[in-house]
């Protein structure tokens, strides 16, 4: 693709939805050339939204890091997986009550806008599973129990691993891979990408139409389906997770791969 076509199919984009793990950071180590891109952006009259999958923390603790690492406010409404799944939860179990497989900074979270959530193995009519990276052996029983049962089961988002500086943790992925291990189940519902719950959700906070937004990330079976499975452009980063190799062998392939964020900044 030349240069004058990069520039053609960015054009319409208005708002860009940016991954964080992996896309505009790693671990606590700012990418070269992030605060740059969002620069670039305003001097362009565009704008951008943090969009992440990871569920393990809250959306506030996100907003304290992005505001650490120098982003502006601005740039710091962050719309995580969790708040999708909570609004869908809310919308299809009205009144019910949740066992939530999370961390603390989740539950309080999910408490605040309005789940009636449990840590019981009695009483729950529907599980929602995040990512818990304090997770431990009682809850994962008390858990699959539930779903055995045949409860709703919803989870926040399908990634695998969550990259980090030195390489990568399990993530969600895994976990449902341990829940279907032992139940048989898949979850029912997935809210964050490359699901439409999110997409839904950042319609509803940008403002903006699908046609002027692009979805940017590390991952092509997560950030990069997001954007072409839903009307937006996919961007692909090779600053994370997928590799030149892997669009290869995908059945996801981005509309534009850069190496990082400020790649994109001649073509704005």
């Amino acid at each position: 693709m030349t240069d004058v076509q990069i520039k053609e199919k960015l054009a319409p984009v208005k708002c860009f939805l940016l991954d964080m793990d992996g896309t505009f950071y790693l671990g606590d180590k700012l990418i070269e050339g992030s605060l740059d891109f969002l620069d670039a952006l305003e001097r362009t009259g565009r704008t951008a939204r943090f969009l992440t999958n990871n569920s393990s923390k809250s959306a506030s603790v996100y907003t304290e890091k992005l505001k650490r690492m120098g982003v502006k406010d601005k740039y710091c409404d962050v719309i995580t997986s969790g708040h999708a799944a909570a609004h869908y939860c809310l919308d299809h179990f009205p009144g019910k009550k949740c066992y939530l497989l999370g961390n603390p900074m989740l539950s309080a979270e999910m408490s605040a806008m309005g789940l009636d959530l449990t840590t019981s193995d009695t009483g729950a009519d529907y599980v929602l599973v995040g990512f818990d990276t304090t997770l431990d052996y009682r809850k994962m029983s008390i858990l699959c129990e539930y779903i055995r049962a045949g409860l709703p089961y919803i989870a926040t988002h399908p990634d695998f691993n969550c990259p980090t500086e030195t390489g990568f943790i399990p993530d969600m992925g895994a976990i449902m891979a341990f829940i279907e291990a032992s139940t048989g189940r898949k979850a029912d519902v997935i809210l964050g990408k490359p699901y439409r719950g999110i997409v839904d959700e950042a319609l509803r906070r940008t403002g903006f139409e699908l046609s002027e937004m692009a979805m940017v990330g590390d991952r092509l079976y997560t950030d990069v389906a997001t954007g072409v499975k839903h009307g937006m452009i996919g961007i692909l980063v090779l600053s994370g997770e997928a590799t030149l190799d892997d669009i290869k062998i995908s059945d996801v392939k981005p509309d534009l791969t850069f190496g990082r964020l400020s790649d994109m900044i001649p073509y704005l």
